[in-house]
């Protein structure tokens, strides 16, 4: 196996500790300084999007983030489009992103949730290039294999990788309306002020399968995990007006301190907001949502 290959899945193995650790979305400070590799210390990221550690040939990471220079997008197949470095084909960045697309090498690619915050997705394979309108065409896959003669081979299914890529699209957006909610809300729960993140969820106020469930933070609500299953399950309403209200047989009910100080004392509490109103809870989606829990 080669000591660039050795890097790869050395990297792989890295990251999924990391998001073991951590979650999903992973720090720049984290991602800048890296990992040790038989003593020396591997970063993943620079202030370039195609990104080669000086100990490898080739590109190993790609980024996009949040306020760079280029448009990156996905086709209508949902598979990433991701910008050359400048324009011209002939870049250094550009030319090594087109030789591990020769030999099918596997990428990272991290995509900026919000400012200084990544989705890790990994591998990644170059599957098109097109020098006109300078563009790569990147696939996510879920599995690689070692036992080739060509050290890291991926089965390549078109069906299976642009199923693969779609998925990773729905996370992007779920990770970013996450992460958007949570910074409004400054990492607290709206019903509890429980401020652990780990512990912190983005609930919709319309469900993302409804026309108007848009991803955006005045359609979402920072609940803590328990709050958001019982707000989801209509256990907890909150009124256009911004009070909580608890479901009218839990309020009978005789039960332990979690059931009395972690619901029925909810009960006629006022929203735990943002400073901004410009991010405070639609109150036209509130009423819908109130509706429903009222019909319940």
């Amino acid at each position: 196996m080669s000591y660039d290959l050795e890097i790869r899945l050395a990297a792989f193995n890295w990251l999924n500790e990391q998001i073991q650790m951590h979650g999903d979305v992973l720090s720049r400070k984290i991602l800048r300084k890296g990992f040790l590799y038989k003593g020396t210390r591997i970063p993943l990221v620079s202030p370039q999007g195609i990104f080669k550690p000086k100990e490898m040939k080739l590109p190993l990471t790609i980024t996009t983030t949040t306020s760079g220079p280029y448009n990156d997008s996905f086709d209508n197949q949902d598979f990433l489009l991701y910008k050359y470095r400048g324009k011209d084909p002939n870049h250094r960045d550009n030319v090594g992103l087109r030789k591990v697309k020769e030999k099918d090498l596997p990428l990272i690619y991290f995509h900026g949730i919000v400012p200084g915050k990544y989705l890790a997705v990994f591998p990644v394979f170059i599957v098109g290039d097109d020098q006109k309108s300078l563009t790569f065409t990147v696939a996510a896959d879920d599995q690689y294999v070692l036992d080739q003669p060509q050290n890291m081979v991926a089965e390549n299914s078109e069906a299976r990788r642009a199923y693969i890529t779609s998925t990773v699209k729905r996370r992007l957006h779920q990770q970013g309306f996450r992460e958007r909610v949570l910074a409004a809300y400054q990492s607290h729960c709206a019903f509890c002020n429980l401020k652990h993140p780990e512990l912190l969820d983005a609930a919709h106020i319309i469900p993302d399968n409804e026309p108007q469930g848009t991803p955006t933070v005045d359609n979402g609500i920072a609940l803590c995990k328990i709050h958001h299953s019982a707000f989801d399950q209509f256990i907890i309403g909150v009124t256009p007006d911004f009070e909580i209200k608890v479901r009218r047989d839990l309020l009978e009910e005789i039960d332990g301190p979690m059931l009395r100080y972690g619901f029925q004392e909810l009960h006629d509490q006022k929203l735990l907001l943002p400073k901004s109103k410009n991010v405070w809870p639609d109150q036209e989606r509130l009423e819908w949502r109130y509706g429903k829990f009222l019909n319940r």
